[in-house]
């Protein structure tokens, strides 16, 4: 980190050690990589057809998709990209087998929603952040940071509900949200506008964001943007800013970059494991 007299160049982060590898595969589309991983499987699966080798077609989904799974655990896909494997191809066939044999329902609806998916998960496929929600809990000990009039953005602010919480704890706190789905936007906008509060809620981009304005950074994000994101924070952040982090550490980052503080989320047994890690800007 700079020292608050100095300003941080992207030459004073690089030395790190793996700004550039990390920036390459924050780029790299994990869902085309798991696609690809389908297509060894279905040559094994049509090389046996072929050969004389009398297959049904739920042995051919076990192939395919033991196989799908086996090389995104290889490739050191995301965990749950290799759970999206497995069973990707298997629930597709209980669809139609249903559709088929037990329900009757109006293809419209399968229509709708794939369109309401589109709409509140269209960037997910490209940064690799699907829409999570945050807590109450979070949103308290957001406003309980904030200075009086602070300002806070929120990377990814989903439906707006940690802004429209932040409202009510902290009416003198300015605002802003930015998210990339339509419909997620959209629900946020007028949310925060019927609950009164003066945010700003904008479509788009966060690496667009200039950080430098804000008390606190907060983001609720994935594993993939973190060190990108890590690093844009040290580039614009002021300091005694702080940067928070829910539930996702930043990646690849000296133990010298540990959060200043860590705050538990989850109740004992909850599997989310949510927490807040929070870093002060120096």
């Amino acid at each position: 980190m700079s020292s608050p007299d100095t300003t941080l160049n992207a030459s004073d982060i690089r030395p790190r050690g793996s700004y550039a590898s990390r920036t390459v595969s924050t780029q790299r589309s994990p869902a085309l990589t798991a696609l690809l991983a389908h297509l060894p499987g279905m040559a094994i699966a049509a090389i046996l057809l072929v050969s004389g080798a009398q297959l049904t077609l739920p042995w051919v989904i076990l192939i395919v998709s033991v196989g799908a799974a086996m090389l995104a655990w290889h490739w050191r896909l995301p965990l749950w990209w290799r759970y999206i494997n497995l069973f990707f191809l298997p629930l597709i066939s209980l669809a139609f087998h249903l559709q088929e044999h037990a329900l009757d329902i109006d293809p419209n609806w399968y229509l709708a929603a794939f369109l309401l998916l589109a709409l509140t998960s269209i960037g997910a496929v490209r940064t690799r952040v699907p829409l999570y929600l945050s807590s109450p809990r979070a949103a308290k000990e957001l406003a309980l940071r904030l200075p009086k009039h602070g300002r806070l953005i929120d990377l990814g602010c989903g439906l707006g509900g940690p802004l429209a919480r932040i409202h009510k704890f902290r009416p003198d706190a300015r605002l802003v949200g930015i998210e990339a789905a339509p419909l997620n936007w959209l629900i946020a906008k007028f949310r925060l506008k019927l609950g009164g509060a003066k945010a700003d809620i904008r479509l788009g981009n966060l690496w667009s964001a200039n950080l430098s304005g804000y008390d606190i950074v907060y983001a609720y994000l994935s594993p993939a943007p973190m060190a990108r994101l890590w690093d844009k924070a040290l580039l614009e952040m002021k300091p005694g800013s702080l940067f928070i982090s829910n539930t996702f550490s930043v990646d690849d980052v000296d133990t010298c970059f540990d959060p200043d503080e860590i705050i538990e989320l989850s109740k004992p047994g909850d599997l989310s494991h949510a927490r807040l890690l929070i870093w002060r800007m120096r």
